[in-house]
């Protein structure tokens, strides 16, 4: 296993920026409103050619002033078990707090390293504003500006030292037959619940109210002699109940997770019913061409006779029948309902997923699918189809070759598509086809 770095500390005093910095990336939200970050966020980072992974945590308060502050100590307690080196960051600019002083406390009794960071630290002149950090009784101060950069790499090259010397997965890539799951929805549906449950502990921060998770969360489990990256991310409103500038980041968040996973597991809470926006939602993860698993949650919660299964799927057909191809599965992330087969069902969707067919193949399929079913007359031209191919997967594209592509109804692109499904298995998959002109010649 690759060393874990948790990056903790009162909020507001940079420690997503500094996670940004470390990973070179802009996964963590930064904002100046105090507790943006509430949930553990991972990420890879790699210094001098050794890989480590870096954790942001929430803003750690005693108080309970904030309903979020018992859970996010939960958070940031687990963090510190779960760490190789805990770096506690200070905040240079508006010096010691109370808080400070009980975290440092706290540290003192963890037997993992312990580095002490001072951000907002701009160069050798700001360096005097450590002397007030001193009074905390730390031998050794790392001064930096994670914005800037100041002292970074300084820093980072002691933090790589202070790693055990058989922690040696140097690569920090991740392993091309992990199958990437986001997990997506408007708000309050129990996605955090359900990732909670799949993985068997108390992962990600769960609450009642809507918004809780607002960074995209990555979390690698195994099961089996499989691996899944489970990416829980903020609940996806409409545009016009968005008001706060970090909420409309979640939202950008959410959807650049569905661009990176594999299968989207859409969770839709069945208790309020199918809404407009369960709708959009699923909308979205069908156009960036994602496998989709629909889970309609909160089973237990509803009254059930003879009929309810085949209103609610009758209801979800008519109002999303662009996902007529995805599976939908009744749970309960509270209870484990039916969770247990979700895996199941992601290895059925991902192996469709991932689909390559021979061109000799998929070429006696149009052939025959062609014979049976001719295509129509466009403007007084027979249409004819001249050969296909298979060009990607994830999910599975194709491009036939035709004399006049705009001619193809859509119900005919339908009809070659069920052909593919029904042929090739590959019922559970989104299939994407393209039309191209060509001379009527064989290549």
């Amino acid at each position: 296993m690759k060393p874990v770095v948790a990056l903790v500390g009162r909020p507001n005093v940079g420690k997503s920026t500094l996670f940004n910095r470390i990973t070179r990336t802009k996964n963590a939200l930064v904002d100046n409103l105090p507790g943006v970050t509430r949930d553990r966020h991972y990420g890879d980072a790699a210094w001098e050619e050794v890989a480590f992974s870096v954790v942001d945590t929430g803003g750690f308060l005693t108080s309970d002033g904030d309903e979020f502050s018992p859970l996010v100590r939960g958070q940031v307690m687990q963090a510190i078990q779960d760490a190789t080196v805990i770096v506690m960051v200070l905040d240079g600019k508006s010096g010691v707090s109370p808080y400070d002083r009980d975290i440092i406390e706290l540290l003192r009794d963890v037997s993992q390293p312990v580095f002490y960071v001072v951000n907002k630290i701009d160069g050798l002149e700001r360096e005097v504003n450590l002397f007030e950090f001193y009074s905390l009784g730390i031998e050794q101060l790392y001064p930096v500006s994670a914005e800037h950069n100041y002292g970074v790499p300084d820093f980072l090259d002691e933090l790589i030292r202070a790693f055990p010397a058989d922690s040696g997965d140097r690569s920090g890539q991740l392993s091309e037959d992990v199958i990437k799951i986001a997990v997506v929805g408007r708000p309050n549906v129990g996605k955090s619940s359900l990732i909670n449950r799949l993985l068997g502990e108390d992962r990600l921060v769960v609450s009642d109210i809507p918004g809780t998770t607002r960074d995209a969360i990555d979390t690698l489990c195994r099961r089996g002699d499989k691996s899944y990256l489970l990416i829980d991310t903020a609940g996806i409103r409409r545009k016009s109940k968005v008001d706060e500038k970090i909420e409309k980041f979640s939202i950008i968040k959410s959807l650049k997770s569905m661009d990176r996973c594999d299968v989207a597991l859409i969770v839709l809470d069945v208790e309020e019913g199918i809404t407009e926006q369960d709708i959009h939602v699923a909308g979205y993860a069908y156009e960036r061409g994602c496998g989709c698993i629909i889970l309609l949650n909160k089973w237990d919660r509803v009254e059930k006779d003879k009929k309810t299964l085949k209103y609610h799927l009758e209801d979800l057909r008519d109002k999303a029948k662009f996902l007529n191809f995805a599976p939908v599965i009744t749970i309960s992330a509270l209870t484990g309902l039916r969770v247990a087969s979700i895996f199941g069902q992601v290895d059925d969707v991902y192996g469709q997923y991932a689909t390559r067919i021979g061109t000799g193949q998929l070429n006696k399929l149009f052939e025959q699918a062609t014979g049976d079913k001719e295509p129509s007359i466009y403007k007084g031209k027979r249409l004819k189809f001249y050969y296909a191919a298979q060009v990607s997967v994830k999910p599975p594209a194709f491009v036939a070759f035709v004399n006049v592509p705009e001619g193809i109804h859509f119900s005919y692109e339908r009809y070659l598509i069920n052909q593919i499904r029904g042929a090739f298995g590959l019922k559970h998959t989104p299939i994407r086809m393209m039309f191209r002109e060509r001379s009527n010649r064989k290549p």
